[in-house]
């Protein structure tokens, strides 16, 4: 059974991770099948708006704990794990619509950078995001550390980051990560009338300015991503990582917190 369901409403397309028995962790599998929906959504000249969501009462919990064991025991497999992900993310990205990241209950770590690869984000008011690699001695490296600062600013995104702080959906409008807030019952509607307000433009210059502005706010994202990797590949053979997935599989904290 594919992880990840697709549902046409007129000319807007929603693709949805229906993985909520796991809170819709990241795996390998969903994260394929999202890669073939942004695809074929890409193609499909009958889709003018994307929106990403997912099922249950959470976006995404990030990257499933399976993958960060594998990490944690075969670090020299990080580039080889990565590299589709990263692709998969700059499909979002760069396809030639608007995508709206629908943002419920949690989007934490890959799930936070798979949100920041699409063009705007709606989020539920109690809901939380936040990039917490650096608390167990990683850094975001499916986009994160290259896409935050221009969404945020360079000093939020620090922030951010290097604290890996949680914000809600409140704080998240006002540094700019969430386009628009609203109340959970309320989400939906909220995204409809951002939805309806990229209808209402012509949708050939709207994929064009998008892609004009991408460009703009990340001239250097191709050597960023590739820093963000053998950054990530030096810092998985660290004591530090070792140490701080050991205390996240035990439920405490690492020893070099607090330090």
């Amino acid at each position: 059974m594919s992880l990840v369901a697709v549902e046409d409403r007129g000319p807007v397309r929603h693709i949805v991770m229906t993985r909520p028995e796991k809170r819709n962790a990241l795996n390998r599998e969903l994260v394929e099948g999202l890669g073939d929906a942004f695809r074929e959504a890409a193609g499909d000249d009958t889709v003018r708006v994307v929106i990403l969501r997912g099922e249950g009462p959470m976006f995404s919990s990030g990257m499933d704990v399976g993958s960060l064991r594998d990490l944690s025991e075969s670090p020299d497999g990080l580039r080889d794990f990565r590299q589709p992900l990263i692709e998969i993310y700059n499909e979002l990205e760069e396809m030639m619509k608007p995508t709206i990241a629908q943002i419920h209950g949690a989007a934490i770590g890959g799930a936070m950078e798979l949100a920041l690869a699409c063009d705007m984000r709606t989020m539920a008011e109690d809901a939380v995001a936040g990039l917490l690699e650096t608390r167990i001695g990683l850094i975001p490296d499916l986009g994160g550390c290259s896409r935050l600062p221009a969404v945020v600013g360079l000093g939020i995104a620090k922030e951010l980051i290097m604290t890996g702080r949680v914000i809600d959906g409140r704080e998240a409008h006002r540094v700019g990560f969430a386009n628009r807030i609203a109340p959970p019952e309320e989400l939906d509607a909220t995204t409809d009338q951002l939805v309806n307000e990229l209808l209402a433009c012509a949708p050939m210059a709207v994929g064009l300015s998008k892609r004009i502005m991408d460009t703009a706010a990340k001239p250097a994202f191709g050597t960023t991503l590739e820093q963000e990797v053998t950054a990530q590949e030096f810092l998985a053979k660290s004591a530090d990582f070792a140490e701080g997935t050991r205390a996240f599989q035990e439920k405490r904290d690492p020893e070099f917190a607090g330090q």
